[in-house]
C-alpha cells in the first residue's frame, strides 16, 4: 500500500472516530446542575370517599365524572319514602301524647289542690276537736278526702311522669327520622373534583357504599425516592420543581412536605457501602395546580433544590440512570 493510501485510511478513521466522539457528546444526556437532586414518579391525590348512609333506591343521579363540585352540593337523591312515613308515624305518635299529657296535667292540678283544701279541713276539725266542737265522724270523712285526693294525685302524677319519659323518647325519634330524611340526599362533604361515579340511577345502595369518589384537585401531591446519599440533602420546605409529559415545557411550583422514616428498598443484609447506597426513602412534594391543569396519575419528573442559593435553570435536564 502506498503512503498516500496510508494517509487516506488514517483520515477516514480520524474522521469515523471524530463522529462517534461528536455524536456521543450530542447524544449523552445533560448532568444535572450542583445543588438539585432529581426523581420521578405518579401525581397522586387525596380520594374522599362518599357513601351513602341510608339504603333505598337512587331516584336522582346529578353527578358528572371530571367536573368540580362544592361542599353540599347534592350527588344523589334516594327514595324518600319509608323514609318520610317513618317521619309521619313518629310526629303522629309524639303529638298524641302531648294531646294525652295536656289532659292530664290539668286532672293532677286539680287533684292537687283538692288535697290542699282537705288537708286544710282536717287540720280545722282536728282543732275543733280538741275543744269537743267536731265529732269523730267528722274527722274520719275528712281524713278519706284527703286520703282520696292524695292517692288521685299520686296516681296521676306517675302518669304524668311516664307520659313526659314516652314524648321525650317520641322526640328523639322524630328527631332521628328528620335526620335520616335528611340523608335521602347525599351531598359532597367537600370542595373537589369528581373522580369516580359509582352508582347510577336506578340502582339501590347499601349503607356504606361508595356512590362517588372526589380528589381536592388543588392539593396534589407527587412522592419520589431518594438515595440514602441524598436522603441527608433534604428538607421538608424545599422549593422543588415538577414537569409532566402533558406539558413539557411548563415546570410547576412544589415543596418537600414529608420525608419517609423508614427506607423502601433495603438488601436483606447490608456490610458494604455501596448496599447502603441502594436504599432508597420516599419525599412528598406538595403541588401547586391552581389551574387544574395537573391530575391524578399523571408521571412526572421533579427536581428538588437542596442547595438554597443555586438558581433555578431554564431547563432541567433528566440525568442518565
Amino acid at each position: 500500500m502506498t503512503a498516500k493510501s496510508w494517509f487516506i485510511a488514517l483520515a477516514a478513521l480520524l474522521a469515523v472516530a471524530a463522529g462517534s466522539y461528536l455524536g456521543f457528546l450530542a447524544l449523552r444526556p445533560e448532568p444535572l446542575p450542583e445543588g438539585f437532586v432529581y426523581g420521578n414518579g405518579h401525581i397522586e391525590g387525596t380520594e374522599v370517599r362518599v357513601a351513602a348512609e341510608l339504603p333505598g333506591r337512587v331516584v336522582d343521579n346529578r353527578m358528572v365524572e371530571g367536573q368540580p363540585v362544592r361542599r353540599g352540593d347534592e350527588l344523589i337523591t334516594l327514595d324518600a319514602l319509608a323514609t318520610a312515613e317513618s317521619l309521619r308515624a313518629s310526629e303522629a305518635e309524639r303529638e298524641a301524647l302531648v294531646q294525652e299529657l295536656a289532659a292530664l296535667e290539668p286532672q293532677l292540678a286539680n287533684w292537687r289542690h283538692h288535697g290542699d283544701n282537705a288537708a286544710r279541713e282536717l287540720a280545722r276539725l282536728k282543732d275543733l276537736r280538741a275543744r269537743g266542737l267536731a265529732t269523730p265522724q267528722q274527722l274520719e270523712l275528712a281524713g278519706n278526702a284527703l286520703s282520696e285526693a292524695e292517692g288521685h294525685a299520686r296516681h296521676l302524677a306517675a302518669s304524668v311522669e311516664s307520659l313526659k319519659a314516652k314524648r321525650a323518647a317520641a322526640d328523639a325519634q322524630v328527631a332521628q327520622s328528620r335526620d335520616r330524611l335528611g340523608k335521602v340526599s347525599v351531598r359532597a362533604p367537600q370542595d373537589g373534583t369528581l373522580l369516580v361515579k359509582a352508582v347510577e340511577a336506578g340502582e339501590y345502595v347499601q349503607p356504606g357504599q361508595a356512590v362517588a369518589i372526589l380528589v381536592d384537585m388543588a392539593r396534589l401531591e407527587l412522592t419520589v425516592f431518594v438515595s440514602a446519599r441524598d436522603l441527608g440533602r433534604i428538607a421538608v420546605g424545599q422549593e422543588a420543581r415538577v414537569r409532566v409529559d402533558a406539558f413539557p415545557e411548563r415546570y410547576h411550583a412544589a415543596r418537600v412536605a414529608r420525608i419517609a422514616a423508614q427506607a423502601q428498598f433495603t438488601p436483606r443484609d447490608i456490610h458494604l457501602p455501596e448496599e447502603r447506597a441502594r436504599m432508597v426513602y420516599g419525599v412528598t412534594l406538595a403541588l401547586a395546580n391552581p389551574d387544574g391543569r395537573l391530575k391524578p396519575g399523571m408521571p412526572a419528573d421533579a427536581w428538588l433544590r437542596w442547595t438554597s442559593g443555586a438558581a433555578w435553570p431554564d431547563r432541567l435536564p433528566v440525568p442518565a440512570e
